[in-house]
């Protein structure tokens, strides 16, 4: 018996049916497929990366540009039973090598790193050794030069698509 979105969104999350676009977001993701989501806070945007993650095998690689939000998603997954973890300014060289290694063993379903530390050599090689699923760009207004979150690292992340082509991308605002 397989398990489907609808399942992880119930068992894992505990909502009992998706809201708007969700659902065809997540299919198109879990498929293999690109999407760009727009969303209000609030309106579930996570669920379309984390519902694909744990449907497709491997990690799934979330860029986000703030630590506390990497914090508290990690938390929250953690909490629901997901093995997650963060790569941040926030750990120490033993933490640090601790969620590589995790990483790097496949224990992990999702990663979430910064845009700055995602784009050096060993970040990406790291990624090259390892099953990547598929590359969550959350905050993705912050590609733009003229919006206030200004990250010029964001408008590098055309790596990912070029080291990992196949690779389904997901970018939320």
């Amino acid at each position: 018996m397989s398990t489907t979105a609808l399942d992880i969104l119930q068992s894992v999350f505990g909502y009992a049916a998706f809201r708007g676009e969700q659902e065809a977001i997540i299919e198109r993701v879990a498929a293999g497929g690109d999407a760009l989501v727009l969303m209000p806070t609030g309106g579930g945007k996570s669920l379309c990366y984390q519902i694909p993650a744990l449907l497709r095998k491997g990690t799934a690689i979330v860029v986000s540009p703030l630590i506390a939000l990497m914090q508290d998603q990690v938390d929250a997954l953690r909490q629901a039973g997901v093995e997650a973890a963060f790569l941040n300014s926030s750990l120490d060289a033993f933490a640090q090598r601790e969620v590589e290694q995790r990483f790097a063993n496949g224990a992990l379903k999702l990663l979430y790193v910064a845009p700055e530390r995602l784009l050096t050599e060993r970040c990406l090689d790291m990624l090259a050794r390892a099953d990547v699923s598929l590359f969550a760009i959350d905050e993705a207004h912050c590609v733009s030069q003229w919006g206030h979150d200004f990250r010029p690292e964001y408008r590098q992340l055309t790596v990912l698509h070029e080291r990992w082509p196949s690779v389904p991308r997901i970018a939320l605002t």
